[in-house]
């Protein structure tokens, strides 16, 4: 009797079960709301191998493709093949810190009495908190901060995988999904997971969602507008502009941020809670850069800087308060594990950072525990190794005329040259970007007063190897500076 594996556990397979049967034994928490009947759409898996020992995909399971399955659906019919299956949640490596911006505390949602008012709006009767949910959604991972709204302090941080991966790794695939047969499968995926984050949140941190009275949510155009059920496919066509953005220019709404309700979006706060979109910037430039800008305070500087908000869509902006220029740059995910045979991204597991020196490789993993792959910082120290140490050649080349490179021999892991292409193109678009956009400005790299890197995978990066592949523009490293998730340090000043 052959096991069925989840990460590092695993258990024996019995005929008739079902991989949420398995979770349940193994006890990982697959999000449903449904009762297990297929219908909710939310336990979706990803079969990493053995799909063919399992039952075939049901009607339920029509929107999902490749090796995704519906947890409830999936039954294991043959006993004598190995079963492996991964979550779409797991927890990224959390980004506690990101840079402070002071700014005077004077929310719209108060309090008078025993009465909480939004704005000069009755909402409820106090129940001893006012507490504010700022949501950054990015293409790979999504980040929350809890705020109380009368003291600004958070309370509460937490982060996860984006369970849209099932739509495609990018923002381009996600879109095309998004307008096929499966419309609104991806903005169900997101606003389930977000709301089983509140209901564990609310229960570890003893307080009732009921007391969320205000939720900002960020992200590039693609993501925030799929979170609001608006329609994408016009950012995936020229001129690649959301909806808002169309109307805001035909004159028929006044900017393009979106206003709603908890109880209109489905979202597990108080009912009549204002849910605040942030405003894009332009085409593909969204909510979550204008929440960076807000946060490292671009539109009170006298100084030129430049800000690189590194992701499967990085943007660019250089400027000051008197002019600002943005790019976005289609990077896609090989830096967070797309596209690279033993890639992944910043979980536990993942090599982090690497070295190699005359003895051989030496690596270190998130949790310092046994390396399951290797993420963003972890391919940018191997690739800048390869390079310093003369075992690659400018062109990618192996100097030795391999195929690949190991750098984990225990665990048979290794870099291809199909790995080095992938990331040698997604290198040169984050170049690329910053390089056309402070040509553009007129301004060379001496001008530059302060070069921030915001993001997950940038604040964990070695600034020195990124530079020396040609990661970031050719800086002196006093002027770079590691800002964070700046996008939810704006969105929670929001």
């Amino acid at each position: 009797m052959s096991p069925i594996h989840y990460h590092n556990q695993q258990c024996p397979l019995l005929q008739g079960k079902t991989l949420f049967d398995y979770a349940d034994v193994l006890k990982v928490r697959v999000p449903t709301s449904c009762g297990r009947n297929g219908q909710c759409h939310e336990c979706i898996v990803e079969v990493l191998r053995g799909g063919d020992t399992l039952s075939s995909p049901t009607e339920a399971e029509a929107f999902l493709s490749g090796d995704y399955r519906l947890a409830c659906q999936a039954t294991v019919l043959d006993t004598d093949s190995e079963v492996e299956f991964s979550i779409l949640q797991r927890e990224p490596k959390i980004l506690t810190h990101s840079i402070h911006h002071d700014f005077p505390i004077c929310p719209l949602t108060h309090r008078q009495g025993n009465t909480v008012f939004f704005d000069n709006q009755k909402l409820d009767r106090y129940r001893g908190y006012l507490h504010g949910l700022a949501i950054d959604i990015g293409t790979t991972t999504v980040a929350m901060n809890l705020a109380d709204l009368a003291s600004g302090k958070i309370l509460w941080t937490t982060s996860f995988e984006n369970p849209q991966r099932f739509g495609g790794s990018d923002i381009m695939h996600r879109i095309s999904y998004d307008g096929g047969d499966f419309h609104g499968e991806l903005q169900k995926a997101i606003l389930s997971t977000v709301n089983a984050e509140i209901t564990a949140m609310s229960r570890q941190a003893n307080l009732s969602y009921r007391t969320i009275y205000e939720v900002v949510v960020v992200g590039n155009s693609t993501m925030r507008d799929i979170f609001f059920g608006i329609n994408v496919q016009p950012i995936g066509e020229r001129p690649y502009k959301s909806t808002t953005q169309l109307e805001l220019e035909s004159g028929s709404r006044e900017a393009t941020v979106i206003e709603t309700s908890g109880k209109n979006l489905g979202l597990r706060v108080f009912p009549a809670a204002r849910v605040y979109g942030g405003p894009l910037i332009g085409c593909h430039i969204g909510a979550d850069v204008a929440a960076d800008l807000l946060a490292v305070g671009m539109d009170e500087l006298e100084s030129v800087v430049a800000l690189v908000d590194v992701g499967t869509n990085t943007e660019v902006v250089v400027g000051n308060r008197h002019r600002m220029m943005a790019a976005s740059c289609p990077a896609g995910p090989a830096f967070e594990g797309g596209l690279i045979r033993h890639g992944m991204p910043g979980y536990k597991g993942a090599i982090e950072s690497v070295e190699i020196d005359k003895e051989g490789v030496h690596y270190k993993t998130i949790g310092q525990v046994q390396a399951q792959g290797i993420c963003g910082s972890g391919l940018v120290d191997l690739l800048a190794a390869l390079r310093r140490t003369g075992r690659m050649s400018p062109l990618g080349v192996f100097e030795d005329g391999s195929m690949e490179f190991s750098f984990a021999p225990e665990k048979s892991m290794s870099l291809s040259r199909s790995d080095i292409s992938a990331l040698a193109q997604a290198k040169s678009a984050n170049y690329a970007g910053q390089f056309i956009v402070l040509r553009e400005y007129g301004l060379p790299l001496t001008e530059i007063s302060d070069f921030y890197l915001a993001g997950g995978f940038a604040n964990y990066v070695n600034v020195r190897n990124a530079r020396e592949i040609g990661f970031i523009a050719n800086l002196p490293l006093e002027k770079i500076t590691k800002v964070g998730n700046a996008s939810l340090e704006g969105a929670t000043m929001i």
